[in-house]
């Protein structure tokens, strides 16, 4: 069965595919997410169906699929990823820090002061923490593409206390009881008490 916006999850791409979590991931939920919330439908065909399906096939290859090898969005030999304008680093770079989400969030904090330690995270636990705490996930802008339609260089700019204040900052005052029983339910924070 394939998949409306991401190439290569039909049977006979994935025959030998090796999937991070056992099994290649299903998009159903999200796909509905993205057809209520779009704000344009791409004509079929267009070049903006094909990044934009490019974009979501490259983000369903680096958290889910195990193996470099088995990309088909990016060329694993030139890839780089930079995070604030900070030195760009390698698919292995990434894979060795943790990968896909950990990669976002590395510090120099000392340990005490992290409300996350990318350091105590693997690519499994770091994917399972952000699509639990960011059910939405993130936008993407493309800015350009090789000559073979690849995706080489990724640039990811954000305020990381942005991104963690709604962490940290607890239930505000007004919330009913539901929403302070889901303030208080982060993954990251479950823990501190």
């Amino acid at each position: 069965m394939a998949d409306k916006y991401r190439s290569y999850l039909d049977e006979e791409e994935n025959k030998n595919t090796k999937w991070r979590f056992g099994v290649r991931p299903n998009y159903d939920v999200v796909n509905k997410l993205f057809e209520e919330g779009r704000t344009k439908v791409w004509p079929p065909g267009s070049l903006e169906e094909m990044v934009q399906n490019l974009v979501k096939t490259w983000e369903m290859e680096l958290f889910h699929k195990a193996c470099p090898d088995d990309y088909k969005t990016l060329d694993p030999n030139k890839f780089t990823y930079s995070l604030n304008g900070g030195k760009p680093l390698s698919l292995e770079d990434v894979r060795k820090i943790g990968g896909g989400y950990n990669a976002h969030l590395q510090t120099s904090l000392p340990d005490q002061y992290r409300v996350y330690n990318p350091s105590e995270e693997n690519s499994n636990s770091s994917q399972l923490i952000f699509t639990t705490t960011f059910p939405r996930g993130f936008a993407v802008e493309i800015l350009q593409l090789d000559e073979n339609n690849k995706i080489v260089k990724v640039e990811f700019f954000f305020d990381r206390g942005e991104l963690l204040g709604g962490l940290v900052k607890g239930a505000t005052t007004g919330l009913d009881e539901a929403a302070a029983g889901a303030a208080s339910s982060c993954p990251v924070l479950k823990n501190t008490g």
